[in-house]
């Protein structure tokens, strides 16, 4: 909050409606909590699930700090700037602002987030700041989103595996005897999947390729 002049209740709000309250594969496994996507330049691990195209990309993050890190990091680009203006205890400005600058497709989002903050009282971790503090905020981060822009076409590509490194499951499968096919052992497999357990269901698309 102090950094990035995002009031704590959004992230925290955020962080809660998008992992299910840490439910989420993506949170438990990836550790995931805003379920951000690979780009273009991102050099991490990668967690495959379906989303709004087959086997879309997402960012594994070695721990939860990180993926509340690159929430505020992600949210540094000219379409945001204006939030950055507001002062970083108005959640409900922000929570508003998230909507019209396209953060998300629900028309509800702002009301959602405001609900989940005001049922948990998360406000209560906002801190008002002064003018001069404001003021000297403001300067710093939008004068990092200047840097971060052209960059931006970069967020809308997503890694795809080529096909020829994807295996799809079928009726008889285990993760055995996909491992031995493809010459991996069963860690293996699950490492370059960043399955937690070894379940797996008929349709799935399992990556059996480095």
């Amino acid at each position: 909050m102090n950094t990035y002049g995002i009031p704590a209740s959004i992230t925290l709000a955020q962080g809660l409606f998008e992992s299910g309250f840490g439910n989420s594969d993506l949170s438990k496994i990836a550790n995931n909590h805003f379920g951000i996507k690979c780009t273009s330049d991102w050099k991490g691990k990668s967690y495959y699930k379906d989303d709004d195209q087959e086997n879309d990309c997402f960012r594994v993050y070695d721990k939860p700090e990180d993926s509340y890190r690159d929430h505020s990091e992600f949210l540094k680009r000219k379409r945001y700037a204006p939030l950055f203006e507001l002062d970083k205890n108005d959640y409900q400005g922000w929570a508003q602002g998230l909507k019209d600058a396209g953060y998300a497709t629900n028309p509800k989002y702002p009301q959602l987030l405001i609900g989940v903050i005001e049922k948990y009282h998360l406000d209560q971790f906002d801190r008002p700041e002064g003018e001069e503090q404001k003021i000297k905020r403001e300067d710093r981060v939008l004068a990092q989103i200047n840097q971060n822009i052209g960059k931006e076409i970069k967020d809308s590509l997503v890694q795809v595996t080529p096909t020829n490194k994807l295996y799809t499951i079928k009726t008889g499968d285990t993760l055995y005897n996909v491992s031995k096919r493809f010459g991996l052992t069963v860690d293996e497999l699950k490492t370059l999947n960043s399955m937690g357990d070894n379940n797996i269901k008929i349709g799935q698309k399992l990556i059996i390729a480095k």
